[in-house]
């Protein structure tokens, strides 16, 4: 049993079962025994690695298709450029390594950063300390100024809430107790969220849907700045168009684990429903749901995979050619992660994604 197991029962022993949105706060962002507080997450010695830990040409391409965008959009100056979830500044040390060449892109941009852990922001300081970064605690104080975003795997580790159909109603999964002590999932009386009403159309009795209702703030202040001031975004992560099922997941050691099995010690999160953040930030202009492989192939994978083999012989190159599937194959990362783009109505979406159709699914 872990110190934050014990914590949590007794919390819930003496007020009852608490959200599942409640539980995953608590096990990533407790201040003394949360994942994010006590654990290494990122990179070949953490639990998972993300898509700029396995390759730098990651980073490279969505750097510069952030500021050909900016480009496209007249270059205003200055402009913010963000990123939420920064883990280690692996993605955004190669997004300025990449476009240091990029006329007038450097002299004009101010770095923010949107980080809760002070661990992270500790490790962000070092990779990126010569950009002079500035961090908050939300997207919700960025500067108002055009707006550049990037989000990668952010989403995916927001608190979800999830509820099981009841008829015309929907039962909360709760996290309780069982008899020896130990936690359990369980079911809340009924109720009717106004929010959830358009889900009983296309459910049927038993399912299970996810709402993320951390991610609305985000979204709403993503789509002010870029109303007001212009710029774009980007959401990459995993996941689909259209929340169904229980997608909460653990990762503990590499492995996978039981969301209740170590709270703290395994790093939980949920697949993104790109809809609900589409539908959060209904003012701006929106691609379609693109798969990351097919976005890396249009802004030119292949050509710069061929580049760095060149100067790579034996494991090296066998490395980085496994690190190109990686990212690219649909059996990999390729299909499981999308790539959403936002931008005002009227100014350029960035490159490698194409206009959402009237009708997105995916």
């Amino acid at each position: 049993m872990t110190p934050l197991t014990q914590i949590l029962a007794r919390r819930i022993a003496a007020d009852g079962p608490i959200p599942v949105a409640e539980y995953m706060a608590e096990c990533l962002l407790h201040p003394a025994h949360g994942y994010y507080t006590t654990q290494e997450p990122f990179g070949r010695q953490g639990d998972f690695i993300t898509a700029p830990e396995i390759s730098q040409m990651f980073g490279e391409l969505a750097g510069l298709a952030l500021a050909q965008c900016w480009l496209d959009q007249g270059a205003p100056a200055p402009f913010t450029l963000a990123e939420l979830g920064p883990g280690r500044g692996t993605l955004m040390a190669d997004i300025l390594r990449a476009t240091r060449g990029v006329p007038g892109f450097h002299a004009a941009l101010r770095l923010h950063l949107v980080e809760a852990s002070p661990r992270l922001r500790a490790a962000q300081a070092q990779a990126l300390g010569q950009a002079a970064p500035e961090w908050h605690d939300s997207a919700q104080s960025l500067p108002e100024a055009p707006l550049y975003l990037i989000a990668n795997e952010f989403f995916d580790a927001l608190p979800i809430r999830q509820f099981q159909r009841a008829g015309s109603a929907w039962r909360e999964r709760l996290v309780g107790l069982d008899t020896g002590g130990g936690l359990r999932f369980g079911l809340s009386d009924t109720v009717a969220p106004a929010a959830l009403a358009r889900r009983l159309e296309d459910t049927q009795e038993g399912d299970l849907i996810e709402t993320c209702p951390a991610a609305v703030p985000v979204m709403h202040a993503i789509e002010a700045r870029l109303c007001a001031r212009g710029g774009a975004a980007l959401i990459i992560d995993y996941g689909g168009w259209h929340s169904l099922g229980d997608t909460l997941q653990a990762l503990r050691a590499r492995e996978s684990d039981p969301p209740l099995a170590h709270p703290g010690e395994a790093d939980l999160t949920a697949h993104v429903d790109f809809e609900a953040l589409r539908l959060a930030a209904p003012r701006l202009a929106a691609s379609g749901l693109t798969e990351q492989g097919a976005w890396l192939a249009r802004l030119g994978i292949g050509q710069r995979a061929e580049i760095l083999a060149q100067r790579l012989s034996g494991p090296a190159l066998e490395a980085h050619r496994a690190a190109t599937r990686r990212l690219t194959a649909v059996e990999e990362m390729g299909r499981l992660f999308k790539v959403l783009g936002l931008a005002r109505p009227g100014q350029s979406l960035p490159p490698g994604l194409e206009p959402a159709a009237k009708t997105t699914s995916a």
